[in-house]
């Protein structure tokens, strides 16, 4: 065990710099992905809760399909699959929209939730005062379903950020791509991983203590 740690010690200075590079892309990929998952995911709740059942169907289909089939499985075809038909896509964005797409198909449902929480009567109000749907779901129903919706979203990020170690098998340079390649390279893996740890545990810690205040705002706000 004094050896282990004495090997940390020695090789600390030199896997930190490398491994906190990819942590840096780590979190490009997690707001990338997010700002995807976001505007994709409210697109797809607004569909299907439209009166129009094709926008319905077609996106019940979107949502059973990414989140039926693994999210490591849709990067590969949008990374390996587009590029055997022509298509080439370089890791990161393939890696920020795989894990937006995937990520929208279970933010949809969040968005569709928050919104189906206010009461109907609020959008009739709104439509009786001569509002359009559009404008009375902008301006009455997603500002309150906001507040309703934060806590969940802060938590689909917590999982989006530990996700994105998805991302090292099509090669994009985040923290597991350098940790694999620091492991071929010297062969410790329980150093290497165990920084690994840290580094998403710093990344993680502060995100869990928003969820917890919007939790307790969310319920001081019922």
């Amino acid at each position: 065990m004094t050896d282990f740690w004495a090997v940390m010690a020695d090789r600390l200075p030199y896997f930190l710099p490398v491994l906190a590079a990819g942590a840096v892309m780590t979190v490009k990929v997690t707001v990338g992905a997010l700002a995807f998952a976001l505007t994709a995911g409210l697109v797809v709740a607004l569909m299907r809760i439209s009166r129009l059942r094709l926008l319905r169907v077609v996106s019940t289909a979107y949502v059973e399909l990414f989140r039926g089939t693994p999210a490591l499985v849709q990067l590969f075809i949008i990374y390996f699959g587009l590029s055997d038909l022509g298509i080439d896509i370089a890791p990161v964005p393939a890696a920020i929209v795989g894990l937006g797409m995937n990520g929208a198909a279970y933010l949809s449902e969040i968005y569709r939730a928050g919104i189906q929480e206010i009461h109907k009567g609020q959008m009739e109000a709104a439509l009786s005062l001569g509002m359009t749907p559009a404008r009375a779901m902008q301006d009455i129903i997603l500002p309150q379903a906001v507040r309703l919706m934060l806590p969940p979203i802060s938590n689909f990020s917590i999982v989006l950020l530990k996700d994105t170690s998805l991302v090292s098998s099509i090669a994009a340079p985040e923290i597991m791509f350098y940790a694999r390649n620091l492991r071929t390279e010297t062969f410790l893996s329980m150093h290497i991983y165990l920084i690994v740890a840290v580094l998403y545990l710093c990344m993680t810690l502060p995100m869990s203590r928003v969820v917890a205040r919007l939790e307790r705002a969310r319920k001081a706000w019922h």
